[in-house]
């Protein structure tokens, strides 16, 4: 659901960066308030473990299609709406300007979609009145998938509001609203299954920290974080070979509304100037190394490739997972710093 700069009009993309840079700065102003150093390195790694997750595909039965976690829920629901918004931010980021997924105008909407939904809709509304430290299996099993796909829901007409009010391509709102929302519920349930395996794990080893408020959650232990940080290396490193080739559920309701999985963007103003310079940023493209991209793009419609066993992908995922950890964790020690300096 990553949007590119193709689909959002000046307007619409400026509109968006200043909605998205006031949640910043008000998530900012609240972990600022929150006496909870430990909160750092949790930033960090969860960050680098959802950065990672993102880059495995999963193939969608019977549709031609594919999809990845978003991990909002999991964010908000190890870290709180705050943290999490913080650290969708610093991953979505990291992907638009090393790796060229998402477009730098289409930023402002792609945390939004991506963050704000999960964190401050679907999270308080449906996943808290679910989950605590006493609920059951099928309750934090339920209550996950539920949230998930609420989140993944709004996220996905989200991108269909904000394409039809640019008003720069041709997609039919109907059209497209009809595909973007069934293949977006297949990507919920699977985004609310993986949410509910790993917050089942942390409520087995730390009960205690689904069972209190956000602003004084405890952190989870070292052997955990370190636990997280071992499998986001295998997760980038070898796994993501195996991510299904398919084009995942945004371009695949482009393709099968316009016909084309990429629509041409503005060849002048804003649109230019943001992708040339998305090209001097972005060092891998596709997340390979950029002698390699056109041949990447080719095995993307050849399933016969699967796995893609890439040096330039592995590199890519460590390197990523890598940069999402310092940006996350950096953000948690800057407000921390200035919370002392106050």
């Amino acid at each position: 659901m990553h949007m590119a700069d193709a689909l959002i009009s000046p307007a619409v993309g400026g509109t968006m960066w200043a909605v998205t840079g006031g949640l910043i700065a008000w998530c900012a102003k609240k972990i600022r308030a929150v006496h909870e150093d430990r909160l750092i390195p949790m930033m960090g790694v969860l960050g680098a473990f959802v950065f990672t997750a993102q880059m495995i595909n999963f193939t969608i039965p019977a549709t031609g299609s594919s999809g990845h976690l978003g991990g909002g829920l999991l964010l908000t629901a190890l870290l709180g709406p705050y943290a999490a918004f913080l650290v969708m931010a610093s991953i979505l980021t990291v992907q638009a300007l090393f790796f060229a997924d998402g477009g730098l105008l289409a930023l402002g909407c792609n945390i939004f979609n991506l963050g704000f939904f999960p964190a401050f809709i679907a999270y308080p509304l449906i996943y808290r009145i679910f989950v605590n430290a006493s609920s059951s299996r099928l309750r934090l099993w339920s209550g996950s998938v539920l949230a998930a796909v609420a989140g993944l829901q709004l996220g996905a007409f989200a991108v269909v509001l904000e394409t039809t009010l640019s008003g720069i391509s041709d997609l039919s709102f109907s059209t497209f609203v009809l595909l973007m929302q069934p293949i977006h519920l297949a990507i919920g349930v699977v985004e609310g299954l993986a949410t509910a395996a790993v917050v089942s794990v942390v409520m087995h080893a730390r009960p205690e920290t689904l069972a209190v408020q956000d602003a004084e959650r405890p952190t989870m232990t070292r052997r955990a974080l370190i636990w997280l940080i071992l499998i986001a290396v295998l997760l980038g490193g070898v796994v993501s070979w195996f991510a299904s080739g398919r084009l995942d559920g945004l371009e695949w309701s482009l393709k099968k509304t316009t016909g084309h999985e990429d629509l041409p963007a503005p060849e002048e103003g804003i649109h230019s100037y943001l992708a040339q310079w998305q090209e001097k940023t972005a060092f891998f493209p596709d997340y390979t190394f950029k002698a390699e991209e056109a041949e990447s793009g080719l095995q993307q419609e050849d399933e016969s490739a699967w796995p893609t066993v890439d040096a330039g992908t592995s590199f890519s995922g460590l390197l990523g997972g890598l940069i999402t950890l310092a940006v996350a964790a950096g953000i948690g020690y800057s407000l921390q710093a200035r919370r002392k300096n106050e």
